[in-house]
């Protein structure tokens, strides 16, 4: 059998029969990444172009001096996401969510973040559902950053968000999947595009996410500290290739008894 080669992987992937669309937009590349907590930015540039992103976030409200020159930049390259990192309740996300849109002539998405709690950086679920309404409203194409709770998931769908972004761990945490069940229900409850967002720490970690079903992972830490981010990058490309090709490939089941992968019969004594 030949071997599959990232061209023959994109190829198959080409063929999804479930492609990622956000906003009218498809994308190729099933991986999201950050722009935050990097070294330097040649460090950012290099890890960006070898994830093969084709979505960033900028956290509007962190641009600071020489961040609209930035985000041209970004802009120039990939689909920028803003985001409300920073807001703890319904007024600033919004605040943040219209300086994104100036910021980027109009352009409609942005992911809403509001924090509930400072030290565990936990959704505020109850205020990002008002926001969400209150932004969709007003004509944002809205991808809130949420709990793995199906309920909450279901309501944010309701009020027009265009995907739900779950997180799978804590920010910035590198601990991984914590409560796959949760994120099967929540997948289940849903019919809007699925993101993890927070907890990946390593390849493995994105793999396990895109092979429950997830249609898209979101990383930033895990690339920014490791210590190598680049080739870090490239490794989670890597994951999240592998993972949705596994999830559209069909895992063979579970079983607790060992059964020979070769045939008994015909084989003589």
């Amino acid at each position: 059998m030949a071997r599959l080669d990232d061209s023959d992987a994109a190829t198959q992937q080409a063929k999804d029969p479930k492609p990622l669309v956000l906003n009218g937009v498809t994308y190729t590349s099933r991986l999201l990444a950050g722009t935050g907590r990097y070294r330097n930015l040649e460090e950012m540039h290099q890890a960006l172009a070898a994830s093969g992103a084709e979505i960033v976030t900028v956290a509007v409200g962190r641009t600071g001096q020489g961040g609209a020159d930035l985000l041209a930049e970004l802009a120039g390259r990939y689909t920028i996401l803003p985001n409300t990192a920073g807001a703890y309740d319904v007024a600033q996300a919004v605040r943040l969510a219209h300086l994104g849109r100036e910021l980027l002539d109009g352009q409609p998405l942005v992911k809403l973040e509001v924090i509930g709690e400072r030290h565990t950086l936990h959704p505020d679920v109850v205020q990002t559902i008002e926001a969400a309404r209150i932004l969709v409203r007003q004509g944002f194409a809205v991808l809130p950053y949420t709990s793995d709770d199906p309920v909450v998931a279901r309501q944010l769908e309701d009020a027009g968000c265009i995907a739900v972004m779950p997180l799978a761990g804590p920010i910035g945490s590198g601990l991984g999947i914590g409560n796959p069940e949760a994120i099967r229900r929540l997948l289940e409850a849903v019919h809007v595009p699925v993101v993890v967002d927070a907890g990946v720490g390593t390849a493995s970690d994105a793999t396990v996410a895109m092979e429950l079903g997830c249609d898209a992972v979101l990383m930033n830490t895990a690339l920014a500290e490791a210590r190598h981010p680049a080739l870090m990058a490239t490794a989670m490309r890597h994951g999240v290739l592998a993972g949705r090709l596994a999830f559209l490939a069909g895992r063979m089941p579970k079983r607790h008894a060992a059964i020979s992968s070769s045939p008994a019969a015909g084989l003589g004594s």
